[in-house]
């Protein structure tokens, strides 16, 4: 499996999501642009070395991204997503997708994603941080997918 990151805004979600990624042997995509530089202290201080052993690959567009996994389902984690995460079946080559921190993913990506998942959440609660909704639901598909990985 994958982490795809729709045009992160926050440097240091992204330095937490890339370190997950290095650590559990998951690659990385990175979807531009970025809301900061790719060499910003905050992301490098939330990444630590764990920087230099992420598989990261950069995108400079969606369509560019997508091209790049005909055969890969896109599964979006977003609020308005119609199945919760602990329902659904993951694939050993899903690529779980996480939108900006602000706003998500535009209407034509989520339109563009095979499935759309989310989190239940308190009533009166907006979202999680991204990471820790990354985190999540990452948990869940290496719980559903142990010894296939």
């Amino acid at each position: 499996m994958r982490l795809a990151l729709y045009q992160p805004e926050i440097p240091q979600n992204t330095g937490t999501l890339l370190r997950l990624g290095a650590c559990l042997g998951w690659g990385v995509d990175l979807i531009e642009p970025c809301g900061f530089v790719l060499d910003d202290a905050r992301l490098k201080r939330a990444g630590m070395d764990y920087l230099q052993k992420v598989m990261l690959r950069r995108h400079p567009s969606w369509q560019e991204f997508r091209d790049s996994y005909p055969d890969h389902r896109k599964i979006l984690l977003d609020t308005k997503g119609s199945v919760d995460y602990l329902d659904f079946s993951f694939q050993p080559c899903d690529i779980l997708l996480l939108g900006r921190e602000s706003d998500g993913v535009p209407d034509s990506v989520f339109q563009q994603t095979n499935h759309q998942l989310r989190i239940n959440l308190q009533e009166g609660s907006r979202s999680l941080n991204v990471a820790i909704a990354a985190a999540m639901v990452v948990g869940e598909a290496r719980r559903q997918l142990r010894g296939i990985e």
